[in-house]
């Protein structure tokens, strides 16, 4: 093979050789006829004609020039408008940089902060600079392609551009240009200075149920209770007691009226509230709050049962008092004292309450379970991912906030880390709701305040009882228990508060089962009535 390639390249050194002396053969002869034909030299035959050929490769250079520079000029001119009207429409004015004045400080944040690209600028005559007294209001649009939320997403980023924290920006979209962006950069620290606690005024003008102070001193929180529930978590001595007093106080002014069930595991946490309470337990049992659960629940199977008779009837569906049950401490009633029983009881719990929270907001029963140990197993991931609101205070990591905000919440647009928050400043949480997030610090009213609050609510409920029909026996013979604090009463003690004035024991008694129509029991203490077995023949009557 090697001898065979030898051979092939020799002969194409060959061919090539040939081919060379058969030009400079045929060159010499053009020459010789040239130099016959003119008489010149060999010397001026050679120069003359390489001058010519010269000549004459320039001349056809400078014609083709000519022609394509000609033919080419338009369609040239027509794709250059066309790569500008191009790169007009997709980034608009601001590519020319060098053209458009520029506002060089939110310019240069937000190129840096990867939020818009080095060829766009914000425009210095579409931007507005208020100096406020909490800090400097900037409102500006951002260039064409780009959104709101292309900033929202990257407040941390501005905010170190700025030089503060992101806990110092607070952000507002307009609703009639999604370019528009108001961003408000705070002079100190947020709620360094605090506001004072809002008038009834405030409050009733609020469209919705405020739970405190934004960072602006405006007041902030939640459209409604209507179909929704609130989680509230932060570690102790954050002030959420005090928060969650604040947000029963603008309930019982701004939402109208309700009825309310407070479950107090701090013992005196809510103790303020406790008149205008359609039942009130301050205790830590989880024996207790099963009840209470189970006394909902069961209110909540009776409306279902009433709406869907109406359904049924074809008949406009019944309006029902709102319910509000709130719990202080939740944490301790799904604890559990690793034994058997104990488990079972935790187990029981968790399933009641996550039924309780997840399907009677449509009933019109909505909960507000507060805990101190936002810890991963302290409230039941089933039940905590039933609440639509939620609100945690100063903890002492992100992971913990998630367990009060939801797993997937620093993922969400414009997320505020609560381990960033002061713990020296009582009262700040990040609500979130609706899908957004906002820094606020609750209300801390004056005792006497909440006090008035309290009695003139009491006051219209008292007034609404007598304008409304009397209560039936048995519902009377509930309250009358309730107030009392027992579970259980005998017959001769119960009379009384039902209008039976006989002595005699046996007659008293058959009165009063006739006026009931439930049968007495008997315990050790002699034959009455049990609060289980009034309240179970009271949800069967109603």
């Amino acid at each position: 093979m090697g001898r065979k390639k030898n051979a092939q390249v020799s002969d194409d050194l060959a061919g090539q050789t040939a081919g060379a002396i058969g030009v400079l053969a045929i060159a010499f002869g053009v020459l010789a006829a040239i130099k016959d034909k003119l008489g010149l030299s060999w010397p001026a035959t050679v120069l003359l004609t390489a001058g010519a050929l010269v000549a004459l490769g320039y001349g056809a250079w400078r014609l083709r020039t000519f022609v394509q520079q000609r033919w080419a000029r338009e369609p040239r001119s027509t794709q250059a408008a066309k790569q500008e009207t191009a790169v007009s429409l997709l980034e608009g004015p601001e590519t020319e940089s060098e053209q458009v004045p520029a506002h060089p400080e939110l310019t240069a944040a937000l190129t840096t902060a990867g939020i818009i690209d080095r060829r766009q600028v914000i425009r210095a005559d579409e931007v507005t600079v208020t100096d406020m007294p909490t800090g400097t209001l900037y409102d500006f649009l951002v260039p064409k392609g780009r959104t709101y939320e292309d900033v929202e997403k990257k407040l941390g980023n501005v905010a170190s551009m700025f030089g503060v924290t992101r806990l110092h920006l607070t952000m507002e979209r307009s609703r009639d240009n999604e370019r528009r962006v108001k961003l408000l950069k705070l002079h100190e620290p947020p709620f360094t200075t605090p506001f004072p606690a809002p008038t009834r005024q405030e409050i009733e003008a609020y469209p919705g149920v405020p739970f405190g102070h934004d960072v602006t001193g405006r007041l902030a929180g939640v459209p409604t209770f209507d179909k929704a529930s609130l989680l509230v978590a932060g570690m102790t001595q954050m002030g959420k007691t005090t928060l969650v007093n604040g947000i029963i106080t603008c309930l019982l002014i701004a939402y109208g009226e309700f009825e309310m069930y407070l479950l107090d595991g701090k013992f005196c946490g809510l103790t303020k509230f406790e008149k205008k309470a359609v039942r009130y337990e301050s205790s830590d049992d989880p024996a207790v709050f099963e009840d209470m659960v189970d006394e909902l629940n069961a209110r909540s199977d009776n409306r279902y049962a009433k709406i869907k008779e109406a359904i049924q009837n074809r008949q406009p569906a019944p309006k029902f008092t709102p319910v509000i049950f709130i719990v202080d401490e939740a944490a301790d009633f799904f604890a559990h004292d690793e034994s058997k029983e104990g488990k079972e009881q935790a187990r029981r719990i968790a399933e009641k309450t996550r039924s309780l929270v997840s399907k009677s907001l449509e009933s019109g029963i909505s909960s507000v379970l507060m805990t101190q140990r936002p810890s991963t197993n302290a409230i039941p991931v089933m039940v905590r991912d039933q609440f639509l609101y939620r609100m945690c205070l100063y903890v002492a990591s992100a992971g913990t906030a998630k367990v009060a905000l939801g797993d997937t919440y620093f993922e969400t647009v414009a997320p505020i880390n609560p381990a960033l928050l002061d713990p020296d400043i009582k009262g700040q949480a990040v609500l979130f709701a609706n899908g957004r997030s906002t820094l606020i610090r609750g209300f801390n009213f004056e005792d006497q305040f909440i006090w008035s609050v309290v009695d003139e609510a009491t006051v219209k409920q008292q007034e609404k009882t007598l304008a409304d029909p009397p209560k039936s026996p048995i519902e009377r013979a509930i309250e009358v228990m309730r107030n009392e604090g027992v579970d259980f009463m005998r017959s001769v003690d119960l009379a009384p508060h039902l209008g039976i004035t006989e002595t005699d024991p046996t007659e008293c008694g058959k009165r009063l089962s006739a006026l009931l129509g439930v049968s007495a029991g008997r315990n050790a203490r002699g034959r009455g009535y049990k609060l289980d077995d009034l309240t179970t023949a009271a949800r069967t009557s109603s």
